[in-house]
């Protein structure tokens, strides 16, 4: 479910010291309940997924879509990405932070900033942004629940012409089955 940037942003979240000059994107709720110390769990797990492994055929279509468009213009390629065109963000993290890395993606094209007990970040970039997934760990009723917000630095016209052309894909096509799938995987742990 999308939930309004307040929701995100009234937090104490560590996040907000690094990405001061990023655009928070997108907020939402995941189908994640859980106690306070299964948060790393949540991040294995996203850590783990696959995209492509979505029930939706539409979703994987667009996915395999992206990937194609990426190969053929060039958007993925290493020098538009972290350390080439952009420095990583892990060179802005405070030591504390520094010391806390998360797990390593096994599919998706995103590096793990930092791990702790109720936060977790990881950041991708390609051609048209540079970008920060951020997970929070909740605080609901007798436990806790996750949320996500996104958030992005378009890289000029063409970064942010491809954040306007891909939102309504990613709130309506993308992040609904893939939220399903986050909580159908939660709930089988």
């Amino acid at each position: 479910m999308p939930l309004p940037p307040t929701a995100h942003l009234s937090r104490p979240w560590r996040i907000h010291e690094i990405v001061s000059d990023f655009r928070l994107e997108d907020v939402w709720a995941l189908p994640t309940p859980g106690r306070v110390d299964e948060f790393p769990l949540l991040v294995e797990g996203l850590a783990a997924a696959d995209p492509m492994e979505t029930p939706s055929r539409t979703a994987r279509a667009l996915w395999s879509l992206r990937w194609k468009l990426g190969d053929l213009l060039g958007l993925d390629e290493p020098r538009g990405g972290l350390g080439s065109r952009v420095p990583t963000l892990r060179e802005r993290l405070p030591d504390d932070l520094r010391a806390t890395p998360g797990p390593e993606f096994e599919t998706l094209p995103f590096t793990s900033l930092y791990l702790i007990e109720d936060e977790f970040a990881a950041e991708l970039a390609n051609r048209t942004m540079h970008g920060v997934l951020h997970l929070g760990w909740v605080p609901e009723g007798d436990g806790y629940s996750s949320q996500m917000a996104v958030y992005v630095k378009p890289n000029g016209f063409l970064g942010n012409a491809y954040m306007a052309a891909i939102k309504p894909f990613r709130h309506l096509i993308v992040y609904p089955p893939m939220f399903r799938a986050i909580g159908r995987r939660w709930a089988e742990r």
